[in-house]
């Protein structure tokens, strides 16, 4: 489910009935000393039950989806040494896809072809990039959005630095999904206009919580605005204002649109993934948590364990 839509809340009700951890897949509450802008668990929520992927490196750290899998995927095995049941809870349908699904295991990163393709980015722009794809490798260019630089700049890399395109090294090195688990999805899907005023009031509250704040912090210790987390929704535009003469409802109202924005596309992702349950309401909402409950039971008395995911 998209950000704001009660999936936290689910999952602690969930795994206090279960006997569950729960495991984290938002790609910024990873790292550690971003609290307030990533919406992430309160320490009480933490020590209730227990969580993991949260605060497990530095806001300078590179953490990848490769990264994420390979740590999750442990995790997972030790959960399930401990007879617990995993519940997977987040919003990066990257990371979801990297743990379940397996990734491309092509070749590591070249340094000196992303740093060059980086700056020809930011000289002449995502649709140049895109056009020189297109020559490269066409079926790539076909299946990626001109809008999507990373992944644009990763199948030029992958070409200029091997020689093959990235379906030729895909054929190769197949992907290899998630074993060992039976997996339950599970979706929540508020009503859109109940959805946006959770958004609107979540900002807000943040900004009551301190992110201003939180920010200022940050940089204080010496993490430097172009870190990968400072590119997140809230952080970034908190960023541009502390650079800026912005009005601070400015700020609030900008960043509520873009999260907004943010979680109509996260819906659009995971409204495409075969095998969801939808549940047409908020995770908080005790109506909901008993339904999901009451839909779990059966699938958990198949066999376990089995990871079941609240997006």
């Amino acid at each position: 489910g998209s950000t704001a839509s009660g999936k936290s809340e689910l999952a602690l009700f969930l795994a206090e009935t279960f006997s569950g951890e729960i495991v984290n897949y938002d790609s910024v509450q990873v790292f550690r000393y971003l609290n307030i802008g990533t919406a992430k668990p309160a320490p009480e929520e933490q020590h209730r039950v227990p969580h993991h992927m949260i605060d497990i490196c530095e806001p300078t750290e590179v953490f990848t989806a490769g990264t994420y899998q390979r740590e999750a995927r442990r995790v997972l095995d030790e959960i399930r040494q401990r007879r617990k049941l995993p519940i997977l809870v987040g919003g990066t349908g990257l990371y979801l896809r990297a743990l379940t699904q397996g990734l491309f295991n092509g070749p590591g990163r070249s340094l000196y072809w992303r740093n060059r393709l980086e700056m020809i980015g930011e000289r002449k722009g995502r649709a140049y990039l895109h056009r020189i794809l297109s020559r490269l490798d066409p079926a790539a260019a076909a299946r990626i959005a001109e809008r999507d630089k990373p992944k644009i700049i990763r199948a030029l890399e992958v070409r200029l630095e091997t020689g093959k395109s990235l379906s030729q090294h895909l054929g190769e090195k197949p992907r290899q999904p998630l074993a060992g688990f039976k997996v339950c999805y599970v979706g929540l899907n508020p009503p859109r206009e109940d959805l946006y005023r959770r958004i609107d009031e979540r900002v807000r509250r943040m900004f009551n919580a301190g992110l201003v704040d939180e920010v200022r912090h940050l940089l204080a210790r010496g993490i430097p605005p172009s870190a990968k987390p400072f590119e997140a929704i809230g952080y970034r535009h908190v960023l541009a204002e502390l650079d800026s003469c912005n009005a601070l409802e400015e700020t609030i109202r900008i960043i509520q649109r873009d999260t907004r924005r943010y979680a109509k596309r996260q819906m659009t992702w995971f409204k495409k993934q075969p095998d969801v349950t939808w549940f047409d309401g908020p995770g908080d909402s005790e109506q909901i948590k008993n339904n999901v409950r009451q839909f779990l039971q059966p699938f958990l008395s198949v066999g376990f364990p089995a990871p079941f995911l609240t997006f």
